[in-house]
């Protein structure tokens, strides 16, 4: 089901094609471009361009639809009603700079409670005498998350995993042809024996099981609906889907959901690599055709390029419904998880990171800053005060606007006109040409250009008085620095 699970059967000539009608054109249109128009066009220097053409009437032909009016695939959808596995404490433990020792660990498990994660997935207590032990310690901390552990679908595993105190059990196999005959050597039939025998196992001492394929999108869907099928009538509480490589997109994530939604009547989690950087969006579209639970890491570590983020994924959810995810989780508190994690594993978080990124909330551009300062919403999608942060409005630079410096002014308490705040942000743009302008630098331009002004010393458009009044001010500075404090002596 990987998009290159059947790429050398595919034409590579393009007289082996079948044209696609676009638009309502016929098939024999020899435009290759979207909207009947072709892939390249020529401007007016006469030179080709690459990407897609539009006509320019193109607007007026198409039917107006209300893209937010209800569909009969929302009847599926659970984007507000979702469960969290956390697995920063597994999956996060196979990420190649992990060593979580007995107290981070702990401190871990109970940032993701505090937070408000339904579910903390713990690596199996088989791992090693130390993961058994830290499983023990966790499942005594009486936290409100359930508390999960992975294991092989082998029933020694699930003896050892049943004692340990967890609420939960999830079970994993192999069930593409890749993993069968080079992992486990197994066939479908031993598969679905063993995991009928230690799902009835694990249901027998009164807690949580799941059972999971693993490399499910290079598996045969009939194997994959049989056994998801087999394991739904013995009781499981969950069946899995796991993108193992991060093949996947979201138009398979939501046809192979929507498959199983119509098979099982059990909740349905998935795991999600993030090889080819599709996880969130795999998560989301999973949920909208009937997933019910997600597994997340803090910052996506986990194996090679790891998991869906925690963080990215709560950005994507509060986008669709910021009530309801306000109301499920602590959101004031990814920042310190995701500070505790990096911290960990010895790793930044990086400038992009959604919503906790050092500039995921700061404006530059003179028109952004100018709406963002009028209404938030113009530039911004998620609210920042809603994950404990503030937003930034940049205007140490040559692309700031006379209205963010006026913003600037204002919080400093001094007095200009539109038309002196105008003159002093044409310097600012001066001296960012030059280099980029801290803020300690705008404030001090500010206050120069103000003091300026107040003692009549300075005028808008007088460019030289100003260049004198800062070359002063530096001057000054200079000279207290330069001069030895002097103590006094009683």
């Amino acid at each position: 089901m990987c998009p290159h699970a059947t790429g050398d059967s595919l034409p590579a000539d393009k007289s082996e094609m079948v044209a696609i009608p676009l638009n309502g054109e016929s098939s024999t249109s020899t435009t290759n471009g979207t909207n009947g128009a072709p892939a390249y066009g020529v401007n007016k220097q006469g030179i080709k361009k690459r990407g897609t053409w539009r006509a320019p009437d193109a607007h007026l032909n198409r039917e107006v639809k209300n893209p937010y009016a209800a569909r009969a695939s929302d009847l599926l959808s659970n984007l507000s009603n979702f469960n969290i596995i956390e697995s920063t404490l597994r999956e996060g433990e196979q990420f190649a700079n992990a060593f979580f020792d007995t107290k981070t660990k702990i401190a871990i498990a109970k940032a993701l409670d505090a937070f408000g994660v339904e579910y903390i997935e713990l690596t199996s207590p088989c791992a090693s005498e130390q993961s058994r032990a830290d499983c023990e310690a966790i499942c005594k901390l009486g936290l409100k998350a359930k508390i999960l552990t992975h294991i092989r679908c082998h029933m020694d595993d699930a003896r050892v995993a049943v004692e340990t105190g967890v609420d939960g059990v999830d079970v994993v196999i192999g069930t593409s042809s890749y993993l069968r005959e080079f992992s486990h050597g197994k066939d479908m039939a031993y598969i679905t024996k063993t995991a009928i025998e230690v799902i009835e196992f694990v249901k027998s001492k009164g807690i949580e099981v799941r059972f999971s394929s693993e490399d499910s999108f290079r598996s045969d869907l009939v194997d994959l609906l049989s056994i998801y099928q087999t394991v739904d009538k013995i009781g499981v509480n969950r069946v899995g889907i796991a993108d193992t490589v991060g093949c996947a997109n979201p138009r398979q994530v939501y046809d192979l959901v929507r498959t199983l939604r119509g098979v099982v009547s059990c909740d349905i989690e998935v795991h999600l690599h993030n090889d080819t950087g599709m996880a969130i969006a795999n998560a989301y579209t999973a949920l909208e055709a009937g997933a019910t639970h997600i597994d997340t890491s803090v910052l996506g570590i986990g194996e090679r390029v790891g998991i869906t983020p925690l963080g990215g994924l709560v950005a994507c959810l509060y986008a669709a419904n910021p009530e309801y995810v306000k109301s499920k989780y602590n959101l004031p508190m990814l920042r310190e998880i995701e500070n505790l994690v990096a911290e960990a594993v010895e790793v930044n978080i990086p400038f992009m990171n959604p919503i906790t990124g050092y500039c995921a909330f700061t404006h530059k551009a003179g028109i952004h800053a100018k709406a963002i300062l009028n209404n938030p919403s113009t530039y911004e999608i998620l609210k920042p005060e809603d994950f404990g942060l503030t937003r930034y409005v940049s205007i140490g630079h040559r692309l700031t606007g006379w209205n963010a410096v006026k913003s600037r002014v204002e919080q400093l308490g001094l007095q200009l006109t539109d038309a002196e705040v105008k003159d002093v942000t044409a310097k600012i743009k001066e001296l960012a040409d030059v280099r980029t302008q801290s803020m300690d630098d705008v404030d001090t331009l500010l206050r120069v250009y103000h003091s300026g002004i107040q003692s009549g010393e300075l005028a808008v458009g007088q460019k030289e008085a100003l260049d004198r009044l800062l070359r002063r001010h530096k001057a000054e500075a200079q000279g207290r620095a330069a001069s030895p404090s002097v103590e006094r002596s009683d």
